[in-house]
C-alpha cells in the first residue's frame, strides 16, 4: 500500500439514519460534532443522516416523501430580508 495517502483523522465513527432508525459502526475522517454512546460501552463522534441504503425507495423499494419544506422555510427566513433575497 502507498503511505501518507490516508487523512490523518481516519477513526471510528457511528452513522445515523433518523429516518428508520438505524445505526451502524465504521471508520470514517468526516467532521461531526455531535458523538454517540454506542453499544460496546465506548463514545464515538456521530454522523446524522437522513437517507441512507436503509430508507431510499431505490433499495427499498417502497416511496417515502423526505419533507424539506422546514429547511426552505428557515432559509427564507434567515435571508428573506437580506441583500441575498433576489426577485426573479
Amino acid at each position: 500500500m502507498k503511505k501518507d495517502i490516508h487523512p490523518g483523522n481516519y477513526r471510528m465513527v457511528v452513522f445515523k439514519d433518523f429516518s428508520c432508525d438505524v445505526s451502524w459502526l465504521t471508520r470514517s475522517c468526516a467532521n461531526t460534532r455531535d458523538s454517540i454512546l454506542w453499544e460496546d460501552g465506548n463514545e464515538y463522534p456521530l454522523i446524522k443522516l437522513e437517507i441512507s441504503n436503509n430508507s431510499h425507495p431505490f433499495f427499498t423499494g417502497k416511496m417515502k416523501f423526505v419533507d424539506t419544506a422546514g429547511r426552505i422555510d428557515k432559509f427564507n427566513k434567515k435571508f428573506g430580508n437580506t441583500k441575498f433575497n433576489k426577485e426573479i
